[in-house]
């Protein structure tokens, strides 16, 4: 199948048993070798006792952390948030978070950021789940005073910053990208609005997602913003077999043709990056997987869709 294909990341192990410092190490310097555009984490703060959420989520490094530490071990490639729980960081804390990031990182960093949506983890971070939609709004302004801004002042509902000066200031200007996730209308506009883009989630109705896209763009026309000029980014869970899947075969399951099809049929729909994100596969992150046998699926995983310089995938 000829077409153009989205950029392809890789999500840094940063779940369960596979999450070592040597094994994100290994997968970094891989991923960079191989043409990989970009390393991508996850925030999951808590998980609830009730055993609500599966295993995936049970032990996950921090976000910003992991990326710091294989930030050092690599040279090009990009590193990403998607995404991390913007409500429970002050703004200011976050702002000076990303901005040191992009600074020792030498501009790779985009600032993937959510709304949250977990009860537990709001409780412990004290923010209220309530006006949740207009808190993040003003999050977003206030975050952008911060990184351009000098000296910054904000006073808002939610948010205040006493007249100061943040340094250093990211490396890239006017900062680092900021792409937010969300499936409701409000969050998707809101992503054109205040953004440089959109996440779509591992759950999306992927055969729709050009009808969300087309929201976020209407968003960023409503404010007189370029809708040309966004990215989206989508995660996906591969299941990579040794032949073709037949009929019924869920997206990204089958072989590596079948794989590289669907990445394609993403960039149809306006999709311009993907990241695969074994931390969520059950063969890498499952009960009772074996650590040795994941890693070697995600060596494969990593080879076999590895981007091709000067052509299509």
């Amino acid at each position: 199948m000829a077409g153009e294909a989205p950029l392809l990341g890789f999500g840094l192990p940063v779940s369960g048993a596979w999450a070592t410092p040597e094994t994100m190490r290994r997968v970094a310097r891989r991923a960079e070798e191989l043409g990989y555009a970009s390393l991508w984490t996850f925030q999951r703060v808590l998980w609830p006792a009730d055993g609500s959420l599966g295993p995936a989520h049970r032990s996950v490094l921090d976000p910003v952390v992991a990326l710091a530490h294989v930030a050092g071990h690599t040279e090009r490639i990009g590193l990403g948030t998607a995404t991390i729980c913007a409500p429970f960081t002050a703004p200011a804390l976050l702002a000076k978070t990303m901005a040191s990031l992009d600074v020792v990182t030498g501009g790779r960093l985009t600032v993937g950021l959510g709304i949250g949506w977990l009860p537990q983890e709001y409780a412990a971070a004290g923010v209220p789940l309530e006006r949740r939609g207009a808190r993040m709004e003003e999050y977003l302004r206030c975050l952008h005073a911060l990184w351009t801004q000098d000296p910054v002042e904000f006073a808002g509902e939610f948010y205040t910053v006493p007249r100061s000066h943040l340094g250093p200031l990211p490396v890239q200007q006017p900062h680092p990208p900021v792409l937010l996730g969300g499936t409701a209308d409000a969050a998707l506009r809101r992503a054109g609005r205040l953004a440089q883009g959109w996440i779509g989630s591992s759950s999306h109705d992927l055969a729709g997602i050009g009808r969300d896209i087309e929201t976020v763009r209407d968003g960023a026309r409503s404010v007189g913003r370029d809708p040309s000029a966004l990215r989206f980014l989508v995660r996906v869970v591969v299941d990579l077999r040794d032949v073709a899947a037949g009929p019924g075969r869920r997206p990204f399951q089958g072989s590596s043709g079948q794989v590289r099809d669907d990445l394609r049929a993403l960039a149809a729909q306006g999709v311009t990056e993907v990241f695969v994100d074994l931390n969520l596969s059950p063969r890498v992150v499952g009960a009772g997987v074996d650590v040795a046998e994941a890693t070697a699926y995600a060596d494969r995983v990593l080879d076999e869709l590895a981007p091709v310089a000067g052509e299509s995938v």
